[in-house]
Formats: structure tokens, C-alpha cells, sequence
């Protein structure tokens, strides 16, 4: 496994960003993985790699480098009063964050895969967490020609009132979209769900919508004692691999 760590130019800065892939030559197809609300840690890089190793070029930039370049924040601790300060600068930091800002950091990463050579050129991967999840479908739409599959694990503010709200581009997409959604979770309630159905089927896209049943929101964190569930956090991949193998 090749790991490394490299900052990208976007229009506000330096984006660092962690680099896996094979040691076999390549090049690799590419998965885009972006981070949840907190922040790139070993967890995130252990799920990276397991992507790498299947023959994935895996590009996960830390998304709050406007702000911080290094946040790890323990999530099993967020409902801890003793642990306000941290959960509010996860908030400070998420909030901090627009759809837009993210489809011009993705543009620089597009324009940074297109100067390495461990990458095959053309259509990319991507897979977005929490957050994240609403990132991933805006920049399916916002690059179709790049994006020819992405998935959305239980995302969060998928359908805003925002002009950049992810769901406005949503009828541009041309790549095959997956979202996984947990059957509890506060940041994606099943009205959220059934309006994004309705999407779907109004702009016909190639999308689907999977709920697991008995998991919660952040199922697929293998170091969240309170929140993972193996055999979703397990299934979750056999859909990544699928999905990714059938496009890229």
C-alpha cells in the first residue's frame, strides 16, 4: 500500500490531503472519499485503505483546511456535557462549509488526479459520510462527465432551502447514485427519505435508496462503540464494491 500526504491549490488555500493506493503499477481508478463532521483520523484512513486494497487510487481531502488542517474529535464523547467545547467546534466547522465550497475543491482535485500518473484518467468514484453525504450528491450533478458513480452514506441535509442545496442539480446526474441510509437517524428522518424518492423518480435518474434496518446514524464507524453495527457497516461495503466495480 502507497500512503502519502500532499496539499492541493484550491481558490482559498492549501487543502491537505491523504493519497492510498496499490503497490502494484497502476494506473488506478479513482474514488473520491470525503470526511464526516469529525474530521480525518485513523478511523477514515483504516476505511480508505480497504478501498485501496481492492485496486481503488483513493483521494480524501480534509475539507475543514479553510479553518484547521488537523481535527479529530471523538464522537463516542459528543453528548458528554463535559465534552461541549469540542462538539461546538464540530459545529463551528461543519456549518463553516457550503455545497459550493465543496464543488470548487473538487475541481482542484480533478485538476490535481489529472498530474498523477498512479491515477487513471477520466471518470472517478465518490463516497461522502454524514455531511459529507449532501457533498457527494451535489457533485454528482455539478460534474457529470467526471462522476460516474457516487454514494451518499447516511447523509445529512440532503434537501435544503439553500441555492446550492444538493437536490437542485440533482436531474444532471448521469452517473449511478446510491444512498444508504440508516433506519434511525435525526439528520436524514424518513421524510427526508421520501422526498428524495420522489426525486428520483422525477428526474429518473439512476439512483437508488437503501435503508438498514436497525442502525443509526454513523453505522459504519468501526471505532463509534455507540453507534457501529457490523453487519450494516459490513453490507455497506459489498454495495461500495458493487457499485464501484459495475462503473469504474
Amino acid at each position: 500500500m502507497q500512503e502519502r500526504t500532499v496539499d492541493i491549490t484550491t481558490r482559498d488555500g492549501q487543502m491537505n490531503t491523504w493519497v492510498f493506493h496499490p503497490d502494484r503499477p497502476g494506473p488506478h481508478p479513482v474514488i473520491l472519499f470525503y470526511m464526516d463532521s469529525l474530521g480525518i483520523r485513523e478511523e477514515l484512513c483504516d476505511m480508505a485503505r480497504r478501498l485501496a486494497t481492492v485496486g481503488y487510487y483513493v483521494l480524501m481531502p480534509n475539507l475543514y483546511y479553510r479553518m484547521a488542517r488537523s481535527v479529530d474529535l471523538d464522537g463516542d464523547r459528543i453528548h458528554d456535557p463535559a465534552y461541549a467545547g469540542s462538539l461546538e467546534l464540530m459545529w463551528k466547522l461543519n456549518r463553516s462549509l457550503t455545497n459550493t465550497m465543496v464543488e470548487q475543491d473538487t475541481q482542484a482535485m480533478f485538476a490535481f488526479l489529472d498530474t498523477e500518473a498512479a491515477a487513471r484518467p477520466g471518470k472517478v468514484g465518490a463516497v461522502g459520510y454524514c455531511m459529507s453525504g449532501r457533498f457527494v450528491f451535489r457533485v454528482a450533478g455539478a460534474f457529470p462527465d467526471r462522476i460516474a458513480a457516487s454514494a451518499s452514506m447516511y447523509g445529512a441535509r440532503l434537501i435544503t432551502d439553500l441555492p446550492d442545496s444538493a437536490h437542485l442539480l440533482a436531474e444532471r446526474i448521469r452517473g449511478e447514485m446510491y444512498f444508504g441510509c440508516a433506519q434511525f437517524d435525526e439528520y436524514a428522518p424518513q421524510e427526508v427519505i421520501d422526498r428524495l424518492r420522489g426525486i428520483i423518480a422525477d428526474t429518473k435518474i439512476n439512483a437508488s435508496i437503501e435503508v438498514y434496518p436497525e442502525a443509526h446514524h454513523g453505522f459504519a464507524f468501526h471505532t463509534r462503540k455507540t453507534v457501529y453495527h457490523k453487519a450494516a457497516s459490513e453490507r455497506h461495503y459489498e454495495r461500495l464494491f458493487d457499485l464501484f466495480r459495475r462503473n469504474l
